[in-house]
């Protein structure tokens, strides 16, 4: 099932922020716990060091505290939450309600799970409660991985970190930054890529990659189309830091030059659903996103969900470094 229909929001991202676990794991750390060397995991992953700690809830809370304070924005003018997450503190209740709390927001809580998709689902969500009559919506991506990882599984421990992204969604009269925007899910992945209670991340590595450069590539070009834009047009792809092969897969099937990608993934890892806020974050602070620019956010996850959004960036400011 993929759902993609015409904007009616009139919504931009006014402030963004950002969090990370409490501690850096480096990959000579990994070396020194399973069998595996920095070299080894940089040529397959382009990852160097992850951070690691603390609670969904709490990286959530930084995160969302930050994208406020830039966005200058008071918690009392936020009339919605919504958390994609992974990994809630709790089956029940949703983080989102610790995060309300801990924000002193007064208003709905939700937690979305479309895995490492999850931010873009929720993005698109918070346009369309936009759309029917909110003012401003707190959307964040916040995950714990380290809790679900096995550390001795080589295959997957090297790749999953800890860390949080946060965009605030306001009304605005000069239109809406969100010119396209595609979800989807294929269900008959599941046995890919899957977590089960109080288990840990279970994936086959290559069934992912075959299936992620192919819906990446779908959700990118629909939201291309129903933007009226093409891949000339793109100036910045923001995409799921899952690993650079992906994304340089990904890039090379939609005619995009991997040079485009704003990639963090060297030094944040794996984060799911906060990894494309985190990528986000760090190219508006860099300037290397700009008022104007057409940019690409798409990512997939288990599921096998897939979603993109494409973006005329409003100048929205970053966190500062």
């Amino acid at each position: 099932m993929t759902l993609s229909v015409g904007n009616a929001s009139s919504a931009r991202i006014v402030g963004i922020g950002t969090a990370l676990g409490e501690r850096v794991l480096t990959n000579e750390d990994l070396a020194e716990m399973v069998d595996t060397s920095d070299e080894w995991i940089i040529e397959r992953t382009g990852i160097r060091q992850r951070n690691i700690g603390g609670t969904t809830a709490g990286l959530a809370a930084r995160a969302g505290t930050a994208a406020m304070e830039v966005a200058g924005v008071d918690p009392s003018s936020i009339d919605m939450l919504i958390l994609a997450t992974t990994t809630p503190d709790r089956c029940v209740p949703a983080s989102s309600s610790r995060v309300q709390e801990a924000l002193g927001l007064d208003c709905g809580a939700m937690d979305v799970n479309a895995a490492c998709s999850g931010f873009v689902y929720s993005l698109v969500a918070g346009h369309g409660m936009i759309a029917m009559g909110h003012e401003r919506v707190l959307v964040i991506g916040a995950e714990v991985l380290s809790r679900i990882t096995d550390w001795t599984d080589r295959a997957t421990c090297i790749l999953f970190a800890d860390g949080s992204g946060a965009a605030v969604l306001e009304r605005s009269e000069q239109g809406s930054d969100l010119l396209g925007w595609h979800v989807s899910s294929d269900g008959s992945m599941e046995e890919q890529l899957y977590c089960e209670h109080d288990g840990y991340i279970q994936m086959a590595g290559q069934a992912v990659f075959k299936k992620a450069v192919l819906v990446m590539e779908e959700s990118a070009r629909q939201s291309m189309k129903q933007a009226g834009l093409t891949a000339d047009d793109i100036d910045v792809v923001v995409p799921h830091q899952a690993n650079v092969r992906i994304v340089e897969t990904a890039c090379k099937r939609l005619r995009i030059p991997y040079e485009k990608a704003a990639m963090v993934i060297e030094r944040t890892g794996n984060t799911s659903s906060a990894s494309i806020p985190l990528a986000l974050d760090d190219a508006v602070r860099s300037g290397r996103i700009n008022e104007g620019d057409n940019v690409l956010l798409v990512g997939f996850g288990a599921g096998m969900t897939s979603a993109s959004a494409l973006l005329r960036w409003s100048g929205a400011p970053a966190r500062a470094s």
